[in-house]
């Protein structure tokens, strides 16, 4: 396939980066999920308050990646 050549102020332009968009927030799902997934593992209770970890886990991805919904910057994306 040959390269996309993006002319500034085109249509091609914001097509391109609708596409980058889509193509992180597919990425951003897939972590997301697999996260889930990896969670369900974790069957065995917290010793201090006898939450399941699995529980825990699941809300602490949840909470980071809301944090990070809105991120622009690319450096701290890829963290």
């Amino acid at each position: 396939m040959p390269p996309t050549i993006i002319i500034p102020g085109s249509a091609t332009q914001s097509a391109a980066r609708h596409l980058r968009s889509s193509v992180t927030r597919q990425e951003a799902l897939c972590l997301y999920r697999d996260i889930l997934r990896t969670a369900k593992a974790f069957h065995w209770c917290d010793e201090k308050d006898g939450i399941p970890w699995h529980t825990k886990l699941r809300a602490e991805a949840r909470r980071e990646f809301e944090a990070s919904k809105e991120e622009k910057d690319p450096l701290i994306i890829a963290r």
